[in-house]
């Protein structure tokens, strides 16, 4: 119980996606254990960079990010994400979600690997999103692509063409109905993805031993999609971790409201998890059961309080409230 009048901000990600929808759950749970009179906002986000920056301008308190493995640029001060004030960023836990940057193309296109995308550039019509400073798949996409020696300019130049959006269902569908050749994108997890042989034969490209590297170096970890997990996948594909929904902060943010928001993770994650429980382990952007361990780590340090927190707290320890969507 926080017992003093207090308003905190969160930022979640465009309004319909998980994020914002931890944020409601966030915020609830913590309001109903605030002092009668503290205010609680949520905030359009885009769940990447925008992230971080808000949080260390103090536009927002808390906001969530995805994915962790982009984590490894603030924490070795690396590439783009090698940010002023960077040290003051803290985390109130990590919210699993199991998910990879996965890389396919349409079988006609007449390629097996990464590097051969190279040698097709006028041919090529790649559906993913923009690399624009605040989104990481574009990030992601980009960097990827200048590993295997596609440089996005010289796609454009040749005659090639990128086909952006900000979030993944566009993409799927452009590649699903032809208006895209090449799909680099996440939320493998989606039926969207479970559609997208339906008007043509795919071929999913494993991470090249360049593309690893060049990611290596901004330590961010692969990771793999199994066998048949996707359609048409007949092997386990190589890709980029994409995983998990980081709470983020600052160190500025005081101990007994980063403690509440640590407990309410643990202990009143059912509220959370319910809402996922009519969708497969495997199939859910949030991975049930909760984990209180997996809630607990971070790539970046805790929050002190919230480390606290975690450490005194049972893992069986939970809300007796009813649950809205039980």
């Amino acid at each position: 119980m926080v017992d003093r009048r207090y308003t905190l901000t969160f930022q979640g990600d465009w309004g319909q996606a998980n994020l914002h929808r931890i944020c409601g759950w966030l915020s609830q749970e913590v309001g109903d254990r605030s002092a009668p009179g503290s205010r609680f906002f949520i905030r359009n986000g885009r769940g990447g960079a925008d992230a971080i920056e808000n949080v260390l301008s103090g536009e927002v308190d808390v906001a969530l990010m995805t994915p962790t493995a982009a984590l490894g640029m603030v924490r070795g001060g690396l590439g783009p994400l090698a940010v002023d004030g960077a040290h003051r960023l803290r985390a109130l836990g990590t919210l699993p979600q199991r998910d990879r940057l996965v890389t396919c193309v349409d079988a006609a296109l007449g390629v097996s690997t990464m590097n051969e995308l190279a040698d097709r550039l006028p041919q090529l019509r790649i559906a993913t999103s923009p690399d624009d400073g605040v989104n990481l798949i574009g990030l992601a996409a980009h960097r990827e692509l200048q590993a295997a020696g596609v440089e996005p300019t010289a796609v454009e130049n040749t005659g090639g063409e990128f086909i952006y959006s900000e979030r993944p269902f566009a993409s799927i569908a452009a590649f699903r109905d032809g208006a895209a050749n090449v799909l680099i994108h996440e939320a493998i997890m989606t039926p969207h993805w479970q559609r997208i042989t339906e008007n043509k034969q795919v071929v999913y490209l494993d991470a090249t031993r360049e593309v690893l590297k060049a990611f290596d170096e901004w330590q961010w970890p692969s990771a793999v999609v199994p066998q048949g997990y996707l359609p048409g996948l007949d092997h386990d594909l190589t890709a980029l971790e994409f995983s998990d929904f980081l709470v983020i902060c600052t160190e500025d943010l005081p101990g007994d409201v980063a403690s509440l928001i640590a407990w309410s993770m643990t202990a009143t994650r059912d509220a959370l998890e319910v809402q996922y429980r009519h969708i497969p382990p495997d199939r859910s952007p949030v991975t049930y059961p909760l984990d209180p361990k997996a809630i607990a780590s971070a790539p970046i340090p805790m929050h002190p309080a919230a480390e606290s927190t975690y450490s005194a707290m049972r893992s069986d320890e939970a809300s007796a409230k009813e649950l809205i969507w039980a």
